[in-house]
């Protein structure tokens, strides 16, 4: 257990002195080659113990590093879609709506903090006077935190990401995306039908986008190998207004959600967040 303690400590101390230094490097010169080789040794297969042990400090520091970093920012909806659509995009343009209305109903919103509809719902919530958050995550390109940031955190693995959108989000718009988006999309789903988490209004956005999407969502539905009643997960929609009152109803309402501070603990170093 001492042996534990102490190598945890180390970790915290070794990640906190270099965690400034990683980060400029992220923003000069792209994506750091340490965090990516560290996650591919780590899924290609079992290593020694001390390496799998060292692993999981690591993860754990990460995870206490969000919570402190993200505590504190209130009701989220996190909008997913592509970070490749340009400021001249219709996508775009809409998601820029979509993060001002979020804004309106005082809702933070959470993006994975790169560009393209990340960007534009961050945008349209930071200009209207909203909150605006970003989860980004490490990789090789499409990485780097757009301007429109309240507040960021910079994440080296997929699964403490996944963890924290879910964990602060009370509803998920799903724009129009790719791969990455419809993991989301689906791994939300899944958690939702496999009731780990009740009563979260998944919202997807651009109904001739997704219109085969959500065909093949109601084939499976039609063969049996998803219930009837897991279409009521989705709901489709072109319309801001429509996206508001349906998270309204299953958002603001079920949840009982009001405009309040929390309490910070100065013992804890805690400060309540800046809005710039």
């Amino acid at each position: 257990m001492r042996i534990i303690i102490f190598s945890l400590l180390v970790n915290c101390y070794f990640y906190s002195s270099i965690q400034p230094t990683i980060m400029k490097q992220e923003s000069k010169k792209g994506a750091n080659p340490f965090y990516l080789s560290e996650e591919r040794a780590f899924l290609d297969g079992p290593r020694n113990r001390f390496k799998e042990l060292w692993f999981t400090f690591k993860v754990q520091y990460h995870f206490i590093r969000a919570f402190r970093r993200l505590h504190f920012i209130g009701p989220c909806v996190t909008v997913f879609g592509s970070a490749r659509f340009e400021e001249d995009n219709g996508y775009y343009k809409q998601a820029e709506e979509v993060g001002k209305a979020l804004s309106k109903m005082g809702f933070a919103v959470m993006t994975g903090g790169g560009p393209g509809i990340m960007e534009a719902a961050n945008k349209g919530a930071f200009l209207n006077k909203g909150y605006s958050i970003g989860c980004n995550i490490i990789l090789p390109r499409e990485q780097e935190p757009n301007p429109y940031l309240h507040k960021w955190i910079n994440i080296p693995y997929f699964f403490v990401r996944k963890f924290l959108l879910l964990k602060y989000s009370y509803a998920f718009v799903v724009m129009p995306g790719g791969i990455g988006t419809l993991d989301e999309l689906f791994e939300a789903l899944t958690l939702i039908q496999t009731k780990m988490i009740l009563h979260f209004p998944v919202v997807l956005f651009g109904k001739e986008y997704h219109k085969e999407l959500y065909e093949h969502i109601h084939m499976m539905a039609d063969n049996e190998s998803i219930s009837r009643e897991d279409m009521n997960l989705l709901f489709l929609t072109d319309s801001v207004d429509e996206m508001t009152e349906h998270l309204k109803e299953y958002a603001v309402e079920r949840f009982g959600l009001v405009k309040k501070p929390m309490e910070t603990r100065w013992w804890f170093g805690e400060t309540k967040p800046k809005r710039t």
